[in-house]
Order: structure tokens, then sequence, then C-alpha cells
């Protein structure tokens, strides 16, 4: 089923797509989709609210998956896990970011819900400061890390097929993240452990606005230490959060709506100043593992979230950047 629903958004035409949607989805299934979407209800909505206006900004609309895993929770709900990136000529606006007459590419993390060989719930982030960034109208910091278009995994297998279940890589990722939580708490960086689940050549692909790091020392430059230094209260929020861990063969994923709470009460993250606020982040992820060590990890976060929760409208702030309407 999602095969088939790959298959129509790979080859964009809106009958064949519609009707792969409705096929997919159950019809009143809840679509939880990144800002400025929301949230959906039904296939329809769906097709109407996000790709219509995708379709109509890049005509030769192209879907590449690079990622696609099943397994099921601990909470024993079934899902299906897809990474990968739209492309095609930009060629009218989307969202209000110019086009720029030339091929764009923008990331996306989906994750499916099936119930009774249906989709009854989906979360999606699409990149959309990806475009913004190719368009020359990103208005707001610079990535500290690496922008460019996120790689598919080196070994080149993300479609699997998976023989095996993950259930091994599963234990080193949800460790790692249980040794990760206990700093800055619990001490200074060596209560992580790092080197003991982190590949010496890993690569961190984290969303426009943040960018990719290579390397223990390059993840913690250009991600963590901004990132725990601005939101020291990572993680004392576990209860109060709803996410979902997954595995098939060398693939680990986690969906969650959100899955991170915690206070900006410090600078640095992203230059965004403290607003002592508490934010929910929204992120979907995947790791690959190479004998049992993380050699890739592909996250994305709804950064236009962030940004809406602390008060800032980026769209607008892109208009002005862009010529756009100004206000009174």
């Amino acid at each position: 089923m999602i095969h088939d629903l790959c298959a129509a958004l790979y080859d964009f035409e809106e009958a064949p797509v519609r009707a792969a949607l409705d096929a997919a989805f159950a019809p009143d299934a809840v679509i939880h989709l990144c800002h400025p979407f929301g949230d959906l209800t039904g296939p329809a909505l769906l097709y109407d609210h996000a790709f219509e206006p995708l379709f109509g900004a890049i005509p030769d609309l192209e879907r590449r998956d690079w990622i696609v895993i099943e397994g099921e929770t601990a909470q024993g709900g079934r899902w299906i896990g897809c990474g990968g990136y739209y492309t095609g000529l930009f060629d009218a606006p989307f969202l209000g970011i110019p086009a720029t007459g030339r091929q764009a590419h923008m990331r996306f993390h989906e994750f499916y819900r099936i119930e009774d060989a249906r989709v009854v719930e989906m979360q999606a982030i699409w990149d959309i400061p990806e475009l913004m960034m190719q368009a020359g109208a990103w208005p707001m910091a610079p990535s500290l890390g690496r922008e460019w278009l996120t790689p598919s995994p080196a070994t080149q297998d993300g479609l699997g097929p998976h023989s095996e279940d993950g259930a091994a890589n599963l234990v080193v990722v949800q460790d790692m993240l249980i040794h990760m939580g206990r700093h800055p708490g619990e001490g200074g960086p060596e209560v992580m452990e790092m080197e003991r689940f982190w590949h010496p050549r890993m690569s961190w692909y984290g969303p426009a606005g943040i960018g990719t790091g290579r390397g223990i020392d390059g993840f913690r430059r250009h991600h963590q230490i901004p990132f725990l230094a601005a939101m020291p209260d990572r993680g004392n929020y576990r209860d109060q959060l709803d996410y979902h861990f997954f595995a098939q063969g060398s693939y680990v994923a986690v969906t969650g709506w959100p899955n991170m709470r915690q206070h900006l009460t410090h600078g640095g993250w992203m230059g965004i100043a403290p607003s002592g606020k508490q934010v929910e982040m929204r992120s979907l992820d995947f790791w690959r593992l190479e004998n049992g060590l993380i050699r890739e990890n592909w996250v994305l976060v709804d950064l236009l979230d962030v940004y809406r929760q602390l008060g800032v409208d980026v769209f607008a702030r892109m208009g002005e950047l862009v010529g756009g309407h100004h206000g009174t």
C-alpha cells in the first residue's frame, strides 16, 4: 500500500495521487503536519492543503524515498517510516517562498501508523527552511552545520530488503539516549559515553537551520552544545511526551508529536535570545547502525513551529526579506 503511494508520488499527477491517498488512508485518519499546515483529517484535506500547493509550485514534482522501514512499537502500534526528498523545477512560489526557476529539493520524514491495512495516523515534517535557503530567502540566523542535499544511506540499503527485526539495534539507540540524557544534569560530556555508541565517522544530518555535523566533535559543536546550553532542562518532562520507537534491520526510527519539551532559558541556540518559555518540539528521526555503532542519524525538527511558539513569524519576516507585503 505504501509502496503504491510512494510510486504515485514519484510520478506526481493529481488523479493518481488522490487515488493512492484514498486507498492508503482511512477516511478519518488523523494527519499531523509541520507548521504552517497543522492538523488535518482525511486524505482529501492532505492533498488540498499540502500537496496541491506544492504541486502548483513544482509542476514536475517527484518524490524520492531513500529509507522505508516498518516495525511494531512497545505500545503495540505498527508504524511505517519514510525518509527522502521532494524535488523538481521550483517554478512558482510556495508558501510565499519565491520560485528559483531551478531544480529544488525539500527533505521529508513521514511516518504512518497502520490499523486494519489503512493509515489511521500520519506525522510528517517537510524541511521548508531548506527551500527558503535555496531561494535566498531564509530570514533567520545562519546554520552552524553544513547545509546541503542530505544524502541517502551510505550503504544504499534503506529500502530493504531488511532481513532482521532490528531489536538489538533498537536497544543500542535507546541506551544511547538514556546516556545522552545524563548530561548536563549528572555531569560533564563524559557521562554520555558517546564513543561507546557512535561510530568515529558518524554523520548527524540535522534540519535546515542547524545543518549536518560530522563526527562526535562536529555534532557537539554544531548542534548539541548550543542546544543544551540554551535548554539545560531537556529531558525533565518525559512523562508528558508521546514518542514511539521501532526498528527494522540496520535502521531505528522514532516518532513523536511532540517528543521533546524544555525551557529556553539561555542564549546560543540558532541565535535565539532566551525567553524563559517552555517549547515543545516535534522530531522524526532515523538511525543507521554498523556493527553495533551509530554511523548515520537523520533528524528533522519542526523548527518553524518552535519559532511560532516563541512569537516569531518566520514567514512574515521572509516576506519582508524578499520584498513582500509590508504591514502598517
